[in-house]
């Protein structure tokens, strides 16, 4: 074996003890008790978008947002930003070292682009006091897809991908298949069931807000209109515009809560 092998191997290895270390196991569940406050926040930002006294984005940079203006907000964003961060070396190394099927460790790779990204916005609002709009972010990366040979049908393949990971969470919720990631085990009748009915409304209800996000992505590539595409937050307010009225978008941001319920069980439960 080469110096370079053995050298490869050993690093290898020492990332691998790392990924398993108790600590990190502790900073990761942290962050998914910070990942259900972003999720509870941006359920109440959508209640208060549907009762028409909301004044921010209901999505992630709003929660963050919201976060950093309470007592101690800056000590409260700086455990987030570890607690994000250990999660997203625990999924980089799902992705890289798991035995997992070839689809279980594509999708530990999104998230760590996605926990990455959430590290990146916090420390932005920590940094610069403020967060960009994922609805701006979105439609200025819409635009220059757009731009491209073909870029209609780029986005509007990416958009078709986002309604397909809508209907994959949806799929997650009803057939209650997130128990795999839990310890069920070592829970209690009343625990399994109470997490049954949180992740399936929560999972429910994020597969249908990625399934309108998808469909306005859509929009986009057919309108060639980049400012049809947008993040959370307009695919939030975008229940508010249906027959039903705010009462749809009210019945979505509670599933969100429910689902921030489901991510503090995680907390607890969950297999790492």
């Amino acid at each position: 074996m080469s110096t370079a092998q053995s050298a490869g191997r050993s690093a290898e290895a020492a990332a691998r003890r790392a990924a398993d270390s108790p600590a990190l196991d502790r900073l990761a569940r942290i962050g998914l008790a910070c990942r259900g406050v972003l999720y509870a926040l941006i359920g109440v930002l959508a209640i208060q978008i549907a009762m028409g006294s909301g004044d921010r984005e209901a999505d992630k940079g709003g929660a963050i947002t919201a976060v950093a203006d309470l007592p101690f907000g800056s000590v409260i964003l700086w455990v987030m930003v570890v607690g994000f961060a250990a999660l997203a070396i625990w999924q980089a190394s799902e992705a890289l070292f798991s035995h997992h099927k070839t689809l279980d460790r594509v999708e530990s790779a999104a998230r760590t682009v996605v926990y990455g990204l959430i590290v990146f916005t916090l420390l932005s609002v920590l940094l610069d006091g403020r967060a960009a709009s994922e609805d701006e972010k979105s439609q200025d990366v819409t635009a220059k897809l757009l731009d491209l040979p073909g870029g209609e049908f780029i986005v509007g393949a990416v958009g078709l991908g986002i309604i397909a990971l809508g209907i994959y969470w949806i799929r997650q919720g009803v057939t209650k298949k997130f128990r795999e990631e839990l310890n069920t085990g070592q829970m209690s009748p009343q625990t399994r069931s109470m997490m049954d009915r949180l992740g399936m409304a929560g999972y429910v209800a994020r597969g249908v807000i990625a399934g309108l996000a998808g469909i306005l992505v859509v929009q986009a590539a057919i309108t060639h209109d980049p400012d049809k595409a947008g993040g959370i937050d307009q695919a939030l307010r975008s229940f508010a515009d249906t027959p039903v009225g705010p009462w749809l978008l009210v019945l979505v941001a509670l599933g969100l809560m429910l689902f921030a319920g489901y991510c503090f069980g995680e907390s607890r439960w969950r297999r790492t």
